[in-house]
């Protein structure tokens, strides 16, 4: 499938669930699915996991994220392995899909929450799912040529 279609596939798909969960949720509350996780709406003003919420501009927020993803673009250009590749392109995905949150809210909708036994992980979205995946890949694609 051509890495465009994915990019906007995997935006969309993000975009989709903020805007269905800022309309269907309201601020602040959990909707506890299983025993671990919970849909919850929480307005992220910092980067991961809350930090620095309020100590940084989201404008300034939004150029920083912009030059890293003019880094990881170019490190997906110049890279001739495809699992490394398809990485760096979910990362951009997700990257650009917070964003894109950033710039039309000054903050990112978080919505997916891990909890178990008084242990809890931050609220997360599909758009850091998609860092962590792509995080994922590249790691394997090293290790697998470390293997070699």
């Amino acid at each position: 499938m051509n890495k465009f279609i994915i990019f906007l596939i995997l935006i969309f798909f993000d975009f989709i669930s903020k805007k269905i969960v800022y309309e269907l949720i309201d601020l602040n509350t959990f909707i506890p699915l299983t025993f671990f996780l919970d849909l919850t709406h929480i307005h992220n003003f910092g980067v991961s996991f809350g930090l620095f919420a309020g100590l940084i501009s989201p404008w300034i927020l939004v150029v920083i994220g912009l030059l890293v993803v003019i880094f990881i673009y170019y490190l997906m250009i110049s890279s001739s392995d495809k699992i490394e590749k398809m990485g760096l392109l979910i990362i951009i995905s997700g990257a650009i899909s917070n964003i894109i949150d950033r710039i039309l809210n000054g903050y990112v909708i978080d919505f997916i929450y891990l909890n178990y036994r008084g242990l809890y992980w931050p609220a997360f979205n599909f758009a850091d799912i998609y860092i962590t995946l792509g995080i994922m890949m590249i790691l394997s694609s090293f290790f697998r040529k470390i293997k070699k």
